[in-house]
C-alpha cells in the first residue's frame, strides 16, 4: 500500500551474530523478508516466539525507545535490548509520520514515570497525555488516557500487547480508535493475543508461529482456542481437569 510509513522489513544477515540471541532463534533464523500491506497489521505467536523482540528491534531501528515512548524518550531502566535493530533494513514509504509512539505493555509504567520526571522539569509534559500523571489513574484507565490523548492522525504506532490492562469493552473502545485513526492516515503494527482486536476487519494479521504467515482470524489459535472454551466450557473442564485428577 503506497501510503504506509513502514513498507517493508528486511533482515540483513551478512555480518550478523547468527549463532547468538536473538538470531538464533526460530523466527529470526527463518526471517527474511515483510512487506506491510496495510494500515493496520496485527502479529501473533505463542509466548516465547519473538514477538517483543521483533517489535522491540523495529521500534528502535524507527528512533524510538526501547521501552516505549516517543523519539524524544531517552530514559534508560536497563540496558537489555538486543542489537537485532542493527541488522534491520526499514523500507520507509513517501510519508513521514506526524507522530511515532512505542506503546510496549511491559514497560508501561516507566514512560509513566518518565513523563512525570520531564514534567518536574518542564511543566506541560502531561499536556499531550490527558493533563495528569498517567499513575494517578488505573492500569487500564491510563493505557487509554495516553492512547486517547496523545495518538492522533497521520502517526506511526508500535503497540505491544495494549491489550494486557484493557478490559474486553476497553478493547473493544481501543478498536474503535484504531479504526478512526487509521482512516485518517495512520498505521499501527501490533503485537497481541487479544480475539478481540484481531476481529478488525482491515486488519491483516501475520503468525509468527509459522514464520510471517498471513493468515484469517479463524484460522489462528488464538481464536480456535477462545471459541473451543466459550462454545463448551464444561467439556473443556471436564477433559482438562478431570483427567488431570485421575493422575
Amino acid at each position: 500500500m503506497d501510503g504506509l510509513f513502514v513498507k517493508q522489513v528486511r533482515l540483513v544477515k551478512e555480518g550478523a551474530p547468527l549463532e547468538s540471541y536473538p538470531f538464533n532463534i526460530a523466527l529470526i533464523k527463518h526471517f527474511n523478508t515483510l512487506t506491510f500491506e496495510s494500515p493496520v497489521s496485527f502479529f501473533i505467536g505463542e509466548n516465547g516466539v519473538g514477538k517483543s523482540t521483533f517489535m522491540e528491534a523495529l521500534a528502535v531501528g524507527l528512533g524510538l525507545n526501547a521501552e516505549g515512548g516517543t523519539q524524544n524518550f531517552l530514559f534508560q531502566t536497563a540496558n537489555t535490548h538486543s542489537d537485532l535493530y542493527q541488522y534491520l533494513k526499514i523500507i520507509k514509504g513517501y510519508r513521514r509520520p506526524q507522530t511515532k509512539f512505542f506503546l510496549r505493555a511491559e514497560s508501561f509504567y516507566n514512560v509513566a514515570t518518565e513523563l512525570e520526571e520531564l514534567d518536574e522539569v518542564q511543566s506541560g509534559a502531561f499536556n499531550s497525555y490527558g493533563g495528569k500523571s498517567l499513575h494517578q489513574s488505573s492500569h487500564g484507565e491510563s493505557f487509554m488516557q495516553l492512547m486517547t490523548h496523545r495518538f492522533s492522525k497521520n502517526g506511526l504506532y508500535l503497540l505491544d500487547e495494549p491489550e494486557a490492562a484493557l478490559s474486553p469493552s476497553r478493547q473493544l473502545a481501543l478498536l474503535i480508535l484504531i479504526h478512526d485513526l487509521a482512516k485518517g492516515g495512520s498505521q499501527f503494527i501490533i503485537s497481541t493475543h487479544s480475539p478481540i482486536l484481531l476481529t478488525y476487519r482491515d486488519g491483516i494479521i501475520y503468525d509468527l508461529n509459522h514464520d510471517f504467515k498471513k493468515v484469517h482470524l479463524k484460522d489462528t489459535d488464538i481464536y480456535q482456542t477462545y471459541k473451543l472454551v466459550l462454545d463448551d466450557p464444561e467439556s473443556l473442564q471436564h477433559h482438562l481437569l478431570d483427567d488431570q485428577d485421575e493422575k
